[in-house]
């Protein structure tokens, strides 16, 4: 089969479309601006990636099927022609994962508003450290395992992260309703996706809805820290594990420390050791990630007895790209790059910073780029996160032109509120101006203090985070030699 991914540069869509071509498909796609990581990978899988969108050319191409990713709407030359010519099958990405690999798995299904991808890649990298051969599919590029899409063994379990986002612009369940949950792991859940949910209630409904399709022999692995989750109420229909670090948790976080050299927790299952864990992932959110991942994988591997799974590998675990991944560390200097683009991520990753270089000067370079986060919509909680910070650079508000002027992220009044909380805060009209103004204050080190510099956005900020690792990693070799 010919199989045609509209949008195939997203990191979902392009490791589903690695999917159907270790199944034997012939791949092929289109995408505006694919960037690396996912570029790279596309073209070593020889997939063919097409620049924009031509309803001629889809056209002549004339795939099987075509699957049509979230970002893709109406106005769209290639879904106008699909929908007036009736020519080809066009169907979810989601819809396409169900019926192509999933309907007849034991699906382990990734879920929650922060560390759905880190988590997905924790739990297959265990599984396969455990010696089985899991189907994954992760929505990023993790350094381990060593892709981010995998079939499997056909009798064994399938991991997938589970988005509570819109599947398509003509199916508005979120994704994970999809994925015939065998295990459902609930991570956290906030007010998110501005865009398609009114508030906390109407993301707790569509939470409702996934685990009411867990069955009876299944699981849901619950944050019971987490009070959202914890309104769901009960679920006498199938089994609960709640995991955190309170009491009353049957899978429990204990003794968690950091420092520069890494972090440390043991796990704790039922009143008796499990293991554990010291590695290099920062924050007790990463520590959460773990155990959640540690309990699917558990019951993935033996659910009979779930802690037979070893825990000692996580020691190795690399983490995701572009997840608190260090792009320059030196004794004076770090820079760091995170997809955070929600406050409570923010938060999380400047406190455990602090937690590793004490004394260092933190500066905070946050892209309002989300559709969430382009608005207004968290604007005080942004500015509350980012307080956290010494410095803080904002950069332009992506895709201005879609928001009325009153709906915008306000990168200059965000400024002002910092300024006058003792934060130094900039901001520019452009991410190349906010470059320039980042490369002059903070590109040569201060004699004696450290500087930790971090760059939260969920998109390429306009390629300045490379630029300015280059410009960093020239001046501070040249002071060191």
């Amino acid at each position: 089969m010919k199989i045609y991914f509209m949008g195939v540069g997203g990191t979902a869509m392009g490791n589903a479309a690695l999917l159907a071509r270790a199944a034997g498909h012939e791949v092929l796609g289109a995408d505006t601006g694919v960037y690396p990581p996912m570029s790279t990978v596309l073209a070593a899988a020889a997939i063919e990636v097409y620049e924009g969108y031509e309803a001629v050319r889809l056209a002549r191409l004339a795939p099987d099927l075509v699957v049509v990713g979230n970002a893709m709407s109406r106005g769209n030359p290639e879904v106008e022609w699909l929908l007036e010519s009736r020519a080809l099958p066009f169907v979810s990405l989601p819809a396409f994962l169900h019926e192509a690999v999933l309907k007849r798995r034991r699906n382990l299904v990734i879920c929650g508003t922060h560390g759905k991808t880190t988590t997905t890649a924790l739990t297959a990298f265990l599984l396969r450290a455990a010696g089985r051969d899991p189907g994954f599919l992760i929505g990023g590029v993790p350094q381990d395992p060593p892709m981010g899409a995998h079939l499997g063994a056909w009798g064994g379990p399938f991991v997938i992260e589970g988005d509570e986002y819109d599947s398509a612009f003509f199916d508005k369940r979120s994704k994970f309703i999809h994925y015939a949950p065998h295990i459902a792991v609930l991570n956290n859940l906030e007010f998110d996706h501005a865009d398609i949910f009114r508030d906390l209630w109407d993301v707790q409904r569509t939470f409702r809805h996934l685990v009411r399709i867990v069955p009876r022999n299944g699981y849901v692995v619950l944050n019971g820290d987490d009070a959202a989750l914890g309104e769901l109420g009960e679920m006498p229909w199938t089994r609960v594990v709640r995991v955190g670090t309170g009491e009353g948790n049957d899978v429990r976080i204990i003794d968690f420390g950091e420092s520069v050299a890494g972090a440390w927790f043991q796990l704790w299952w039922g009143g008796r050791r499990w293991g554990e864990v010291r590695w290099s992932l920062p924050g007790l959110f990463n520590a959460r990630n773990a155990a959640m991942a540690a309990v699917a994988a558990g019951l993935g591997f033996d659910e009979n007895n779930p802690t037979t799974l070893s825990l000692a590998p996580l020691t190795h675990f690399r983490g995701v790209k572009r997840r608190q991944e260090i792009l320059l560390n030196t004794a004076w200097f770090t820079v760091v790059e995170d997809f955070g683009h929600h406050p409570t991520a923010l938060a999380a990753t400047l406190d455990s910073l602090r937690a590793r270089y004490p004394g260092a000067t933190l500066t905070a370079v946050f892209e309002p780029r989300s559709n969430t986060a382009r608005t207004r919509a968290m604007q005080a909680g942004f500015t509350g996160a980012l307080a956290q910070a010494d410095e803080v650079y904002l950069g332009a508000v992506n895709r201005p032109e879609k928001l009325e002027v009153d709906e915008r992220f306000d990168p200059e009044r965000v400024a002002q509120a910092l300024v006058e909380q003792g934060v130094g805060a900039h901001f520019a009209l452009s991410n190349g101006a906010l470059l320039e103004k980042l490369v002059a204050n903070t590109a040569m080190p201060v004699a004696g203090k450290a500087r930790v510099v971090v760059f939260f956005t969920n998109g390429s900020f306009d390629g300045i985070i490379g630029r300015y690792v280059a410009v960093v990693g020239a001046v501070v070799g040249a002071v060191v030699s």
